[in-house]
């Protein structure tokens, strides 16, 4: 039988090798990090976040802070790829960017932003479709609770039984609660199935709680949302593309979604199980954010378009901008408002 012999450049090779290893496997976390772990802790009166999801949303913001003697932006960061401007609004220190559209990227930054800044609440504005058909394009609703439709069980037919589905243990058990917690919080949604879509509920974690725990919606900040009524009742009236004067409205649900809800069946099951003024993209996810960082928050929606309610082509691009402005008008009102207190 032959024997592979190894040369004494291949020994050294791997006796380094194994030291190297040998080190890294030894290394403490003390070493590799400079650091303490966790976001930056912060001290003193805090800022006002002014949010927006996407670039028509912003440009009212900016033109306002622009025209305004009594409002400047005074530095430009980026993290990630985010741009937040850091300012003044009549004597308050603001902090302002936009969040990009969708659910994920909602929460992103706005955790991004508790963590690098000082923020003490959050005034979000953008746009939204309607769900109650009464709400026209440059209408703003201000929502108490905002509700995600589509966190849900998609489930197979049930062979057996022509109509229903085999939903997994877990839902049917959540389905039998819901009565009893129905009636303890009559603005828990009443659940249906919209065909195979059987609607769910969002687990949350945050301090003081032991286990996650389910929960149907987040509830705006009463102290804003007061501050958005005094402010509407004081608005001067606002035209909407010089056709009708804007209603302005605090109060009920909006309901957040991963999709651009274009379908009218599915915009009424929306309003029956949650009985919604308004649909979009981001709002339940910032107020989850922010519920779970003890932030105050608020949710200003323009309306643009009856949520798959038109004959034909979606037509929320005719008026994005000009309910933009108008939803940009409420915000700074509830920001003059606030400064009041």
């Amino acid at each position: 039988m032959k024997t592979r012999w190894c040369s004494p450049f291949y020994v050294i090779v791997i006796a380094v090798f194994c030291i190297a290893v040998s080190a890294c496997s030894t290394t403490p976390v003390s070493d590799i990090v400079s650091a303490e772990y966790g976001p930056k802790q912060f001290d003193g009166p805090g800022m006002t976040a002014i949010v927006v999801a996407y670039e028509p949303e912003m440009k009212g913001i900016l033109g306002r802070i622009q025209a305004d003697e009594g409002a400047s932006i005074e530095q430009v960061v980026q993290f990630k790829g985010i741009t937040y401007r850091i300012g003044q609004y009549h004597d308050e220190p603001v902090l302002i960017f936009a969040t990009g559209m969708s659910i994920a990227n909602a929460a992103m930054s706005m955790q991004m932003a508790f963590d690098y800044f000082p923020v003490k609440q959050v005034v979000y504005m953008g746009i939204a479709g309607a769900v109650n058909p009464k709400w026209q394009p440059g209408d703003v609703i201000v929502p108490e609770r905002w509700y995600y439709h589509d966190e849900s069980v998609y489930a197979n037919p049930d062979p057996d039984r022509e109509g229903e589905y085999l939903v997994p243990e877990y839902y049917a058990k959540f389905m039998q609660e819901q009565p009893a917690r129905k009636s303890v919080d009559f603005h828990r949604p009443d659940y249906k199935p919209f065909g195979f879509i059987h609607p769910d509920e969002v687990l949350i974690i945050k301090q003081g709680m032991n286990a996650p725990q389910d929960t149907p919606y987040f509830s705006a900040s009463q102290p804003l949302l007061s501050a958005a009524r005094r402010a509407f009742e004081n608005m001067p009236a606002q035209p909407v593309l010089d056709k009708r004067n804007a209603t302005l409205s605090v109060g009920g649900n909006g309901v957040t979604g991963s999709v651009f809800l274009d379908n009218r069946e599915y915009r009424k099951w929306t309003r029956d199980v949650f009985n919604a003024e308004v649909t979009e993209m981001e709002s339940a996810a910032v107020g989850q954010v922010c519920t779970i960082n003890d932030i105050d928050w608020m949710i200003i929606r323009a309306v643009s378009d009856l949520a798959g309610g038109q004959e034909g082509m979606n037509v929320e691009h005719i008026y994005d901008e000009a309910v933009s402005r108008i939803g940009a008008n409420a915000l700074f009102a509830v920001l003059d408002e606030l400064a009041r207190r």
